[in-house]
Formats: structure tokens, sequence, C-alpha cells
């Protein structure tokens, strides 16, 4: 995968825009609004791909458990949010996609049903 394909799986959900809010290098895609994937653009360049997902509670120790290339979120809640080093080649693409949609849907979990809802119209 590399960040243009992350760029347009993201851009392809329903609500979601792109951002820089922290720096230049800090691409941010956000649902509404609320953020949902980091990703360092300079660590793409540099062949070190890695984003930032929010996941649950639990999951995230499930997944920490299960696979060395996911890690607490590197500056982030290490409650909520997981560092996917996708650079170390363990996960699949299918997997990664999976792991953002996640992080997609608790992000919308987490907001009002009449927020949510806005999605629809």
């Amino acid at each position: 995968m590399n960040i243009e394909q992350l760029r347009n799986y993201c851009l392809s959900k329903k609500g979601t825009t792109e951002d820089f809010p922290f720096d230049e290098d800090t691409l941010v895609f956000k649902v509404l609004g609320k953020m949902f994937v980091l990703a360092g653009l300079s660590k793409w360049e540099r062949g070190e791909a890695s984003i930032n997902l929010k996941a649950d509670p639990e999951y995230s120790q499930e997944l920490r458990a299960e696979y060395e290339s996911i890690r607490p979120g590197f500056h982030m809640s290490k409650k909520h949010w997981n560092t996917i080093y996708m650079h170390e080649g363990e996960l699949s693409p299918e997997f990664i996609y999976k792991l953002i949609d996640h992080s997609y849907d608790m992000v919308l979990k987490g907001m009002s049903k009449k927020v949510r809802n806005s999605l629809l119209d």
C-alpha cells in the first residue's frame, strides 16, 4: 500500500475530509470533523510507513498481542489508539483496510445519532 492508496481509500468513506491540523507532515483523515487516521508523510517517504488508528480498547489489546507491527498509539491515547507499522510487512493491505474501517466506525459510534444520521443526507 502506498500513500495514494491510503488517501483514496480514506476519502472514499462517507463524510471524510483530509487536513493538516498539526503540521505540514501529519496528514489527518476525519469523519464529520473527528480524526480516524493519522499518517506522517515524511515516514512514508523514508519507507517507514505507519498510521495511527482508533480502536476499541479490548480489540487494541488483542491486536497488540497478536501482531508485532501493531503497538500503542505513538503520541496518542494508548488506550484508544494504535500505531500500525505497515513497512514491517506483517499485515496485508486488506487487513489494514479492515482496521481503517474499524477506526472509522469507532469514531462514528462516539457521535450522537443526529450527527451520524447527517451522513445519510
